[in-house]
């Protein structure tokens, strides 16, 4: 583990490689899994704010279901997150080509908002868990990403590099480039 201000970094953020493959998992973690994507506390309220700006990219029934349930939701964990369709995807899921996509990043591509998409996915495969005096910054393994180890492993990325602008988002550049270090020290310490 590795302690950068008030953080708890995994040492797999720096050995393990990443790179997300769209074209073999088609974006399936916006449509598998038990709850939607986790939000910060924050987050709630741009969702209600921006809905408007981000409901024209949406799909008819992840319109409906935030209609109905709300532009976020607790789930049976008692964690804030994104509604489901009934389908089990994202409300917020879009699909083109075959590929599962946000439509709130869709919105933000095309300036119709600020939100880029909650941090939680854009950090994927990055977990963040928040403690009393610090925050743990660990690497989720999920089999539907094994394309993305493999394709980082051929192309000799890892987690941090792929994550590097959520990583500024969530934490900012002097915490980015503090992690950036370590790894250099890191690997000047194997030669």
């Amino acid at each position: 583990m590795i302690e950068i201000g008030d953080t708890i970094v995994s040492r797999d953020l720096l050995n393990k490689a990443f790179v997300c493959d769209l074209e073999a998992c088609k974006g399936a973690c916006c449509v598998q899994g038990d709850s939607g994507a986790p939000l910060e506390d924050e987050e709630r309220a741009i969702l209600d704010k921006e809905y408007d700006a981000i409901k024209p990219y949406l799909l008819d029934e992840g319109r409906k279901a935030i209609d109905r349930q709300g532009s976020s939701v607790i789930d049976s964990d008692g964690d804030l997150g994104t509604p489901l369709v009934e389908e089990g995807a994202c409300a917020y899921a879009i699909f083109e080509n075959g590929k599962a996509l946000c439509g709130i990043e869709k919105a933000w591509k095309v300036g119709a908002t600020a939100f880029r998409k909650p941090v939680s996915c854009h950090l994927y495969p990055v977990r963040v868990s928040s403690y009393s005096s610090f925050k743990a910054v660990n690497y989720h393994r999920w089999k539907i990403c094994d394309p993305a180890c493999q394709l980082g492993a051929r192309l000799e990325v890892p987690v941090y590099v792929f994550l590097k602008d959520a990583l500024i988002r969530r934490f900012g550049p002097e915490w980015y480039h503090e992690l950036e270090q370590v790894h250099a020290h890191l690997l000047e310490g194997k030669r």
